[in-house]
């Protein structure tokens, strides 16, 4: 996560999800253009088309003709953290190119829908939540899950621990709350916790307002708030949001249905390859952050390593522990869509075999 600053709104943590409020393809096209990254404009080529183009005139001398390689974009849900460890690990060791492809990791950001950027053909694959996920498909835009970073969100609920009433989401009520007020996870808090005189507060992704009222409370992730509260001698408890009962996958992987039609192949590559760098990068991260750190200066590596180290458990813990790195189940799909339809995030249930695959996932 890049760090949080008291006074900088670009500090703010990946956008929660907005009902019916998808950036539109204009606005994502220029930001596009400011991230950081080129992204090719080309449509994925297959690896016949780039031997073809890119292999060079073969010479009485040679014997082995150049390895070709696709070239392809995964635009990540955030500036370059370590909750895109896995993806910096795989570009890295070589991973990517192992599986053939030219890889671009293009950073994210407040003006960046990564859902929109895919959709438009201008990245082959991107990053987003679960819920973005269905709200995208629920918008028009067909994109579908093929593996998770993380198996639960590391999104919170932070308040000061002087204030000895906050020991459950229940006991909101009567407080500021610094919360974006359509996000998807506050609506089912609010509506499950009856948060009937909870005060929202605009949340700007500012700390300022949360550090200087010990009532105050603010929503933000554990694998990044706690780092800057604590250099701020903030004493601080959290509230994790799935522990409400809201548990969406997070840091998900995606393509479009076009894309697994067409190139099954390049999204097996894909799945296969993030999961090996995710796998390489439980145990290198201090190997790792540097290369994620060229990315993101603002991020030192400090925090990059409390980070690593914060996350460990939402990426390799729960069903990922006995069915592997990136796993996703029907039933945690189907749950969090019901619960999005009960608070009117989404207006119908679809067939949840659309919104996700685990066909591409590495077998056990």
């Amino acid at each position: 996560m890049k760090p949080f600053n008291l006074t900088n709104p670009l500090a703010a943590k990946r956008p929660v999800v907005l009902s019916m409020s998808l950036v539109m393809i204009s606005s994502m096209l220029a930001a596009c253009g400011n991230a950081g990254s080129s992204v090719s404009t080309s449509a994925p080529t297959t690896a016949a088309q780039a031997t073809a183009s890119t292999a060079p005139a073969a010479s009485p001398a040679s014997t082995t003709a150049a390895k070709a390689v696709v070239p392809a974009t995964v635009v990540l849900n955030w500036f370059a953290e370590p909750e895109h460890g896995g993806n910096f690990a795989a570009s890295a060791k070589g991973f990517y190119k192992d599986a053939g492809f030219d890889m671009t990791l293009m950073p994210g950001g407040p003006q960046v829908s990564s859902t929109q950027i895919v959709a438009s053909g201008k990245a082959q694959f991107g990053m987003a939540n679960g819920d973005d996920i269905l709200v995208a498909r629920q918008e028009g835009i067909p994109i579908v899950a093929i593996a998770t970073s993380m198996q639960k969100s590391p999104q919170a609920v932070f308040y000061h621990k002087e204030d000895t009433a906050i020991k459950d989401f229940g006991d909101l009520n009567g407080h500021k709350v610094y919360v974006a007020s359509t996000a998807s996870f506050w609506q089912f808090i609010k509506k499950k916790y009856k948060l009937d005189s909870a005060q929202e507060m605009k949340y700007t992704g500012q700390l300022v307002n949360f550090v200087s009222d010990p009532k105050a409370l603010t929503q933000g992730y554990v694998t990044s708030e706690p780092f800057t509260l604590t250099q701020q001698k903030v004493e601080h408890g959290a509230l994790l949001v799935a522990d409400s009962g809201y548990n969406i996958y997070a840091g998900v992987y995606f393509t479009t249905e076009k894309m697994i039609a067409e190139h099954p192949d390049q999204v097996q590559a894909f799945v296969e390859a993030t999961v090996k760098g995710w796998d390489y990068y439980k145990d290198h991260s201090e190997e790792i952050n540097p290369s994620i750190q060229q990315k993101n200066p603002d991020m030192s590596l400090d925090m990059m390593k409390f980070s690593a180290a914060k996350e460990m458990d939402f990426v390799f813990g729960g069903d990922a522990a006995t069915k592997g790195t990136g796993v996703m189940t029907k039933e945690r799909w189907t749950e969090v869509q019901k619960q999005l339809v009960d608070v009117g995030v989404l207006k119908t249930a679809e067939n949840i075999d659309k919104v996700f695959t685990t066909q591409f996932l590495p077998k056990k």
